[in-house]
Parts: C-alpha cells; sequence; structure tokens
C-alpha cells in the first residue's frame, strides 16, 4: 500500500473514533421538579380497535376485562381445556 492509502484509512478511523463523542444526554426534562414532557395518556381513553373485541371509550372495567380475556387467549392450558 503506499503513503496516500494509509493516511485515508488512518483519517476514516480517527473520523468514526470521534464520531462516538456527539452523543446527547437522553435524561426526561425537569424544571421546578415537575417533568415537562408530554403527559401519558389513560389505555382506555383510547378509542378501541375496528377489528377485534372492544372495549367501552373513557371506562377502565371494560379494559380490564378485555386485556384479561386477551391473555387469556394466550394460555396454552386455558385454550386447549386443561
Amino acid at each position: 500500500m503506499n503513503r496516500i492509502s494509509i493516511l485515508i484509512i488512518l483519517a476514516l478511523l480517527g473520523a468514526a473514533g470521534v464520531a462516538g463523542c456527539g452523543e446527547r444526554e437522553q435524561s426526561s426534562l425537569y424544571k421546578d421538579g415537575k417533568f415537562r414532557g408530554k403527559p401519558d395518556s389513560r389505555p382506555w381513553d383510547n378509542a378501541p380497535p375496528s377489528d377485534g373485541p372492544a372495549w367501552t371509550k373513557g371506562d377502565p372495567e371494560t379494559w380490564h376485562r378485555q386485556v384479561r380475556a386477551r391473555s387469556d387467549a394466550q394460555n396454552e392450558n386455558r385454550r386447549i381445556g386443561h
């Protein structure tokens, strides 16, 4: 290899090494001791899917019942009758 190829390889390795130093901090933003991010909504306040079993929007009991039914459907022992 000639000198130019070696210099190009070393420059690329140096650039790749420095590229990892640009990571920004990913912590949540707190001001005055309170979280200032996007608030999460409650899952039962969302509209139910159009193609599956539904729940009443805004009613946590029907949402919990639907989640339990979905979990039971994924349980092999219940599914095959054991």
